[in-house]
């Protein structure tokens, strides 16, 4: 999965989740990528900020290429890091608060809830890239997200 930033032709900007660069393509050219705030449906690939790894975010949000590792760009690059984990935290949160865990039992719940077996509700858990491809050919609208694992308490 990967994720992008984009920007519709009316300068609003959002971010999308696809399987790959290739499914993007192929969703744009269609027109099937549609602004959230406006419904435009010419879309564009905007500026990303860098994917940090965690190896990388222990050596102090230093990366060779993407992450100056002295001055004010360095600076601004921990910023900016540390938003986005700040953000993906709250997406967590928010997704734990209004959705139900349904562990690695989650493929099996999405298709039951698409298909009308099982009651409409917010879930998350843990799937297979075989899974999810699966679900994808079948229509079934999934997203991954990046996700911090608690510490047990």
């Amino acid at each position: 999965m990967i994720l992008y930033d984009l920007r519709c032709s009316q300068g609003h900007k959002f971010e999308a989740w696809f399987k790959d660069s290739g499914t993007y393509d192929q969703q744009a050219k269609r027109g099937d990528v549609e602004c959230p705030v406006c419904s435009d449906t010419s879309v564009e690939k905007a500026i990303m900020a860098p994917r940090l790894s965690s190896a990388t975010r222990k050596k102090g949000l230093e990366h060779d290429s993407l992450v100056p590792r002295s001055g004010p760009g360095k600076e601004r690059a921990s910023e900016v890091a540390r938003e986005i984990l700040d953000a993906v935290g709250k997406v967590q949160k928010h997704v734990e608060e209004n959705c139900e865990d349904v562990g690695d039992k989650f493929a099996d719940e999405a298709r039951a809830i698409h298909y009308g077996e099982s009651d409409k509700r917010g879930i998350y858990g843990e799937a297979t890239d075989t899974e999810v491809e699966d679900l994808a050919d079948e229509d079934i609208p999934v997203s991954r997200i990046p996700w911090k694992r608690r510490k047990p308490s």
